[in-house]
């Protein structure tokens, strides 16, 4: 491709073109993972629905790779491609509340922290994630896990509407009365059906919560991830905790005589009642006495941004995920082997439940459709530039393999790298042929395809109209 056809482009939108050779291509074709390093034909930082319609029609009419980025934390840097259009949805961040209606509109450049923070000003949250540097937009077309998840479901759980760019560069919107088969999958599909530029959620009324890290000796892993599993498969549903093991940071406010200790922890997050939080406590308190307890009263936004500073944009990542019903002794066994070998301090390995509400949702009301599984488990390898990339990757890929056999076969989207067809279709599971004949009416040519890509179902299985 010629920078002379991509340049042709600048004259049918509003927002920025960044082309190769310019000054500012090398810091934006960026991604949050540094071990992703990918040289685009050309960026375009939307400033408009317009302008994304443009693109998308523009890369069609020209044949070329189409990636589309929100906030580009995804760990396979799937935000960008070699001589690829980039549709970047940075400069799209307008959010409104609707406190009349309990509802929030946030377009496809914004950031869990942009709207955290927008919505605590109200009263309210949207469950979402754990890291207030990811984007909304791939997070919520995942499914988005968070700290809120087993309380108030996925992001998808509570989304009520969206507004897309479909592959023909139209517009419309999904919704349970409009689009609905396009609104089913979207809820988990990621972005395989056109280029969602603005999700409406339903709010709810949790501003403060209860939580924070608890950590605990290395040694006593066995006996925390015991009680955890039994723990959490029975608590409330306003009791979230996910697993850890750790390294401790080597800076306030942790203890000097714990920094830079290899270490197991939960990170709680209590969102009933604030004044029975410390009540409710007394038994996980009980439990075991823990080497650090920082639980306590926190902002919603505080949570969700608790880590941002460990993981700043520009590190080496390479993560291995999967689905689980069980933490059984022999998993345990090996969670406790390669946890032992974290190979760097910020290498870590988190188990998330996704039980209480979420798991309470029909499998196939949804794409998601491990409704049955109890953890999604992420092991990440990560190193600081220029570190160890091989031995950050070798160890997770090895931690991976050895627990895989005990899985679901398939994991949550958002923290896959690129691997294969059959991870996707196992991810997938029985909601696969309908993503494929979904994508097969909105995408037939597979457009969207730098994604955890569903295949488009062959045309001739698709000729008369999709009824959900």
């Amino acid at each position: 491709m010629t920078i002379d056809l991509m340049s042709t482009i600048r004259s049918k939108v509003k927002g920025k073109v960044i082309l190769p050779g310019e000054a500012a291509y090398d810091t934006v074709r960026k991604v949050y993972n540094s071990m992703i390093d990918k040289k685009p034909a050309g960026i375009v930082q939307c400033a408009t629905v317009e302008d994304v319609s443009a693109c998308v029609k523009f890369a069609a009419e020209n044949n070329l790779l189409l990636s589309v980025r929100g906030g580009g934390h995804n760990a396979g840097g799937l935000g960008v491609a070699d001589d690829a259009l980039v549709i970047d949805l940075s400069q799209m961040k307008a959010i409104n509340i609707s406190k009349d209606n309990k509802t929030v509109t946030v377009h496809g450049g914004c950031l869990l922290k942009e709207m955290d923070a927008a919505t605590h000003e109200v009263g309210m949250c949207v469950p979402c994630g754990i890291n207030g540097s990811t984007g909304v937009g791939g997070l919520t077309l995942g499914g988005g896990l968070g700290h809120l998840t087993r309380h108030l479901g996925l992001s998808i759980d509570n989304l009520i509407s969206a507004d897309v760019v479909l592959a023909n560069g139209s517009k419309v919107q999904a919704s349970a009365q409009e689009n609905p088969e396009l609104f089913w999958a979207l809820r988990g599909g990621g972005g395989n059906f056109g280029v969602v530029t603005s999700f409406t959620f339903r709010l709810s009324p949790v501003h403060t919560i209860y939580g924070g890290p608890m950590l605990w000796e290395l040694e006593d892993s066995a006996e925390v991830m015991r009680w955890y599993h039994e723990f959490i498969t029975t608590a409330p549903d306003d009791i979230n905790g996910f697993f850890a093991f750790l390294t401790v940071p080597p800076a306030d406010p942790f203890p000097q005589e714990l920094q830079l200790k290899k270490m197991c922890g939960i990170v709680w997050c209590y969102s009933g009642d604030m004044d029975k939080a410390a009540e409710v406590f007394k038994p996980i308190r009980a439990f075991k006495t823990p080497a650090l307890d920082f639980v306590g009263p926190l902002p919603v936004p505080a949570l969700q941004s608790m880590f941002d500073a460990l993981y700043p944009p520009g590190l080496l990542l390479y993560w291995k995920a999967d689905f689980f019903k069980t933490l059984s002794e022999e998993e345990i066994d090996i969670h406790i082997h390669h946890g032992k070998k974290l190979p760097t301090m910020l290498s870590t390995m988190h188990i998330y439940p996704v039980n209480g509400a979420a798991g309470r949702v029909g499998k196939t009301d949804t794409a998601w459709n491990s409704r049955d599984a109890i953890y999604a488990t992420v092991i990440v390898g990560i190193d600081e530039p220029g570190g160890d990339k091989d031995g950050i990757t070798q160890w997770a890929k090895g931690y991976w393999s050895d627990l895989h056999p005990f899985s679901m076969g398939g994991a949550y989207v958002n923290f896959m790298m690129e691997e294969g067809d059959e991870r996707i279709k196992a991810t997938y599971g029985d909601n696969y042929q309908k993503l494929a004949a979904v994508k097969a009416k909105f995408d037939p040519n597979n457009l969207f395809r730098v994604n955890q890509n569903i295949q488009p179902q062959a045309k001739t299985i698709v000729s008369e109209p999709y009824h959900a």
